[in-house]
């Protein structure tokens, strides 16, 4: 049956990834994500789990990856400088597609920064850390509850489309603690990735299928012989050179993604139908954006709120959908960084409504009353 449960974030990014069939966490201690380490730590064994800290953020990583080849559900949790580390490897997983769950609760940075303090600063860094071409998911939770919810569809979606997913939550959700509803396990969705039928002998490890664009995922241990590299291989998993074999490695697996964006890409929205101004947030602002919204439209203010979920894939087609079809006029991004989702917002709308940027680095939230006096200055 479900249950009523008093969790901090950091918990239910946590009990979430176990609830999905987490059973490998690689990891190092980094404030603010400490308490998921510490969380699985305890759990994981009661489920038949491993749980390992290795040296460093990048010896967290690689043990990831490990555990996942070897068939269990993997996941590794970091903050700020730790998730800068780990792109390498992130880049490592996503070309040999090895699916994974990699959770960034953000601080203030550059470098060591800010190290209890919130802050906004790594969700471009979510999208082009790593080098080359490649589909990113990335999740943006704004409650305890999503933390929990969340943390559940980043592991379905890496073990549909065999690649890392990003959890990008922040020192204030992983921080707060809230009432949440635990669901019975038994009642979850749950993915798991493809697994080969063919024999042994007519395996080949990188050969997809047709109808997804994703390889069935062979286990190190079932019997199936198969390559893993970070060098763009062909179907057998090889280095190749061929610019044929290159160009299909590549769109495969951008391909494997794009084509199934409308069941990754997730938002929120409320008031927008009358709206003359909107505001767009991600993570705890949007808490404190919402609360301002919703103020103002008791005062007869027409203000809307619109919220990625996925801050990757961005919902730039129906963000500007609703810019075109309710006529809006501003739209104001208030963002604890210096405003790295605001070109991308700026270029969704197309030129539909005014861009407007507001951005805070001192490691404080925003208040509702800063974003209320945002909106009343251009309302």
């Amino acid at each position: 049956m479900p249950r009523a449960e008093f969790w901090q974030g950091n918990k239910a990014i946590a009990m979430g990834g176990i609830d999905a069939g987490c059973r490998f966490f690689g990891g190092y201690p980094i404030t603010p994500s400490t308490e998921i380490a510490e969380v699985m730590a305890e759990e994981l064994p009661k489920y038949g789990g491993s749980f390992i800290q290795m040296e460093d953020e990048i010896g967290g990583i690689a043990a990831t990856i490990g555990g996942s080849i070897a068939g269990r559900k993997a996941m590794t949790g970091t903050s700020g400088p730790g998730f800068s580390l780990k792109q390498e490897l992130l880049g490592y997983a996503y070309i040999a597609e090895i699916p994974l769950v990699c959770v960034d609760v953000q601080r203030g940075g550059p470098s060591t920064g800010l190290p209890t303090k919130v802050s906004q600063g790594d969700v471009m860094q979510a999208r082009w850390g790593t080098h080359g071409d490649h589909a990113t998911i990335a999740f943006a939770p704004s409650s305890v509850q999503e933390c929990y919810d969340l943390a559940v569809k980043a592991f379905n979606f890496s073990e549909r489309f065999r690649q890392p997913v990003l959890i990008m939550a922040d020192e204030v959700i992983g921080h707060m603690r809230e009432r949440i509803v635990v669901p019975d396990v038994s009642s979850l969705e749950i993915v798991n990735r493809k697994k080969p039928s063919v024999p042994y002998a007519d395996f080949i490890p990188y050969l997809a299928d047709p109808e997804d664009d994703v390889p069935p995922m062979a286990a190190f241990g079932d019997g199936y012989h198969w390559h893993v590299t970070g060098l763009t291989s062909n179907d057998w998993g090889f280095p190749t050179n061929s610019t044929p074999e290159i160009d299909k490695k590549i769109t495969r697996i951008l391909r494997k993604v794009d084509r199934f964006r409308e069941d990754v890409v997730e938002y929120k929205t409320e008031g927008c139908e009358d709206a003359d101004v909107l505001v767009v947030s991600y993570g705890c602002v949007a808490r404190s954006a919402l609360r301002a919204v919703r103020e103002l439209r008791s005062r007869g203010v027409k203000v809307g709120h619109f919220r990625p979920v996925t801050l990757w894939p961005f919902p730039d087609i129906e963000l500007e959908k609703i810019v075109a079809d309710f006529g809006i006029k501003r739209v104001i991004i208030p963002e604890l960084n210096m405003g790295q989702m605001f070109l991308e917002i700026d270029r969704a709308i197309h030129g539909k409504a005014e861009a407007i940027s507001k951005t805070l680095l001192n490691g404080e939230l925003f208040k509702p009353a800063q974003i209320i006096k945002y909106i009343e200055e251009v309302a």
